[in-house]
């Protein structure tokens, strides 16, 4: 072969490559612009260990939901986030563990939701306790926009319960029957009484068939009686808080080591997968 020969064998490789590199960008353009929707994961992930094993928990299984229903998952420990250029890349927001806690970063959280945005909050996103590192000073989220206001007290050790589902027509509770059994999950009570709040749908509450609720060993740590809900939406926003986020952890040998997980349980998962298509389709609608 001479060397002109060469040459344009080299260089019809060469085009080949190119072409097939060009094929190949382009496959990887259309996968992305493809996606359903994006979802962004907000956490802090410091101090109590059954909340940091449900945040990594959370975002294992979250990304690899995201894989198999074709939207796209992102999270961040970086609060600063919480800024209206970051969050309009998004359809929705997930609290994991905690809530903004700067002027600047809850303005631009209500911004966000007043103006479409979606959200989901799980179990220590709705905490708050005067006095406590996590004081009630935020009136709109925790009186307005949950309902909830302060924590009041919760069942110990984390128990499973039976759940009541009383809303089969929300998107998330659509393809739920009507009791299932949790993952084990410290259980929160509530000052305000959401049933009497008008905004509020409640979605899931513990049924009465799991009284006595919690282990001990301290007996306000188990409930007897009384009506909890567990998931309920705002009616005025395009949002679900779950209680469930607690793992249970060997606190008592202090091995830290798991000793449950929230997302190994069918009907639970479904719930969360079910709320999270929705509100993530819901929050392409931001004005």
């Amino acid at each position: 072969m001479n060397s002109l020969e060469m040459i344009k064998k080299k260089g019809f490789k060469t085009i080949l490559l190119a072409l097939l590199c060009i094929s190949l960008g382009s496959s990887v353009i259309e996968r992305g612009q493809s996606s359903k929707f994006k979802a962004i994961a907000f956490y802090t992930a410091k101090n109590d260990k059954a909340h940091i094993s449900f945040v990594h928990e959370a975002n294992r299984w979250f990304a690899k939901l995201a894989a198999s229903k074709n939207f796209t998952y992102d999270s961040t420990n970086n609060w600063n986030n919480m800024n209206a250029q970051f969050l309009s890349r998004y359809q929705v927001v997930l609290f994991l563990d905690s809530r903004p806690d700067s002027e600047s970063q809850r303005k631009a959280f209500r911004d966000y939701m007043e103006k479409g945005g979606a959200w989901i909050g799980f179990h220590f996103a709705g905490f708050a306790l005067t006095p406590s590192d996590f004081p009630q000073n935020w009136d709109w989220y925790h009186n307005q926009f949950l309902g909830s206001g302060e924590y009041k007290g919760n069942t110990w050790r984390p128990t499973s319960a039976v759940l009541r589902v009383e809303n089969h027509t929300n998107p998330s509770t659509r393809n739920l029957p009507d009791t299932f059994i949790s993952s084990p999950n410290e259980w929160y009570s509530w000052k305000n009484d959401i049933r009497i709040n008008p905004d509020i749908q409640i979605l899931v509450s513990i049924d009465s068939t799991s009284f006595p609720l919690g282990t001990g060993p301290k007996p306000y740590e188990i409930w007897h009686s009384g009506y909890y809900p567990v998931v309920w939406t705002n009616k005025n926003y395009k949002m679900l808080y779950v209680n469930m986020g607690h793992n249970d952890i060997d606190y008592d040998n202090k091995t830290d080591k798991e000793l449950s997980f929230t997302f190994n349980n069918e009907t639970q998962d479904r719930l969360i997968t079910d709320a999270l298509l929705w509100l993530g389709e819901a929050g392409k609608d931001q004005k």
